[in-house]
Order: C-alpha cells, then structure tokens, then sequence
C-alpha cells in the first residue's frame, strides 16, 4: 500500500472537498461531494454525538445514496451548514427525485468549538452560509490544519484540526480519510513530539519523529473537556462498490484508526463519528477479501488524518491552546 498522488481523501476518483471559515467566528465547515449520488453508512463509538439525517444510513432506509456528506464546526448550531449544503445542491438541480422536485441528502456530523474564543454573538446562523460557500469551491485540492471544521477545533494538549490521508491498495482500491479532530485525548505521547500514530506514518507526513523510545506511564485520565465539548468527526471513502452494510462495516472498522492515534478515545465526553462512502467506481472481486483490506487500509487512513489534523494546524492570534508546530517546529 502506499499513499494516492495527493495523499488526501480526494485520491479517491469521484470525489471533493470544499471548506469555509470564518476568522471572527473561529469556526467552519467541509464539505465532501461526489460527482454523482454515492452510498454512504456511519457509526457511532461516542458517547456524545451530534448529527443530521444518520437515521437514514441504515441498510434497511429507502434512501440507499446520498449527495454530500458534511463535517462542521458550531455544535448543535452546525448541523445548519447541512442546510446550506442542501440548498446550493438544489439549485444545481441534485437531490433524490420525488416528482418533479430534488431532494439533496446532506448527512453531517458537528464538533464543539462554542468556547473556542470566537465571536459567537451572532442574530443569524451562520452556518448555512458557510455550507454553501464550501460547497461552491469543492476541488481536489484542499487545505489541512486550521482549516474548514477543524478551523476552531481543539484537544486535550495541542490545537486540533482538519486532517486527511489516502492509500491505495495492492488490489487496486483507492482509499481515503478525512478528519476534524477536536478530542478529549491527545494525539501525542505526553508532553513529546511523537503521535501515537507513528507506526501507521507514510513518508515523514506528520514530521517522521517515529515512535516514542519512553511512551508516558499511564495514569488516570482526567478529563480536560465537559460533557459535550469534544468529539472527533471523520469520513472514510473508497472507490470500490459495496452495499450500505458493507460500507456501515467500514465505518465500524474504521474507528479502529481513531483509538490508534487518540489516547483516550471513544470516551463519554466525545461524539466520536464515521462516515463511510463508497463511490462504486469499482466492483469487488472478492468480496471477504477485498472487504477486509479496505477496512485495515480505512483505519490506517484514519490514523494518519488524525496526526496530520495537529501537525498542520497553525498557530493564530488569540489561541486558547499551543499549536503542535509553534512548539516543535
């Protein structure tokens, strides 16, 4: 395996990402969008979740597609960027066809960043907004760090971020993750500068400071969060043609990543989410096989995005929180 041409989730034929920030807000969204209508799953290891239309991901809904797929910032106010999302989609004349209107499906997950230090004095949501001008610059290309949902995004140490990674298989399949990472735990080992994630590391992408030689005793963990303030939202993609079960076992698999490169993760204070998409472009040729690699390859991905999320964040004016790179850099 190694990593796509991009080394992001957008490896992945078929697909985009678009991002929106708001500076003064200290807050944004990101937006992943297919060409056309792609399955998608989720599952949820969090014990505090907030999302949008993840009801209809089951294997047994009508709806077996969806158009877009968003990550967003704002709490339970974020879940609006969907909206925004929906809209832009709408116009463009997409969205499941009941008559001769389009309904655009726009699951999405939020994170807690309310007190982050942004202004959020606002009379309006603005999250709406900002979904719909992620939408309008979706492109291969996007930034990582403090960009998008991770733009005000925060950790048990250092600032977090949106982050992402791609491999592509043996067998073919391309498989991506991208990730706003806003954790109770951390992404490092104690106070040093290696990631938990170093043995899932490609071509020194977070720093190639390999594993830690005198990892941190271990301790009890204390929360530095309260309830409801964290949360680490993520998407898993791949090119290959799976069933919504299949594509939901994905997901299940690829929390697997999150635990590697958190510590602790899945906790009750986090909302911990995966997304899955599947663009169908290729068919499985082994189903049991094929199934199990992309699950490992979704995992490691996401292990990867997790550590990139807090390598690239940058550090601004007004951080409540030291950014990675202003300490080790």
């Amino acid at each position: 395996m190694r990593p796509g041409p991009r080394n992001l989730i957008t490896d992945v034929p078929g697909l985009l990402v678009g991002q929106a920030e708001d500076a003064a807000l200290r807050s944004g969204c990101t937006v992943l969008l297919g060409h056309k209508p792609f399955t998608a799953a989720v599952h949820v290891m969090g014990g505090a979740p907030g999302s949008r239309e993840t009801d209809l991901l089951a294997p047994d809904r009508l709806v077996q597609e969806v158009d877009a797929l968003v990550l967003s910032g704002g709490s339970a106010f974020g879940l609006d960027a969907c909206s925004g999302v929906a809209d832009g989609l709408r116009a463009l004349g997409r969205g499941f066809a009941v008559g001769d209107q389009r309904v655009p499906i726009v699951p999405g997950a939020i994170l807690f960043d309310l007190l982050n230090g942004g202004n959020k004095d606002w009379e309006r949501n603005p999250y709406g907004d900002l979904g719909r001008a992620a939408l309008a610059v979706a492109a291969p290309d996007f930034a990582l760090g403090s960009a998008g949902a991770g733009y005000g995004a925060a950790t048990g140490r250092w600032k977090g971020g949106l982050g992402s990674a791609s491999l592509v298989l043996d067998s073919g399949f391309t498989v991506g993750a991208l990730v706003a990472v806003n954790a109770l735990g951390s992404v490092t080992v104690g106070e040093t500068a290696q990631f938990w994630a170093a043995p899932w590391e490609q071509e020194a992408e977070f720093g190639g400071r390999g594993i830690c030689p005198d990892p941190a005793p271990m301790t009890d963990a204390q929360p530095g969060k309260r309830m409801g303030e964290a949360t680490t939202i993520a998407i898993v993609a791949t090119d290959a043609g799976l069933t919504q079960a299949q594509a939901q076992r994905i997901a299940t698999a690829a929390h697997d990543g999150m635990a590697r490169a958190i510590v602790p993760s899945h906790s009750l204070l986090d909302g911990d989410l995966v997304f899955a998409a599947a663009t169908g472009a290729r068919p499985l040729s082994d189903s049991i096989r094929d199934i199990f690699q992309i699950g490992h390859a979704a995992a490691t991905c996401l292990a990867r995005a997790i550590a990139r999320a807090v390598y690239e964040a940058k550090a601004m004016p007004g951080d409540l929180q030291p950014s990675w790179s202003s300490r080790f850099r």
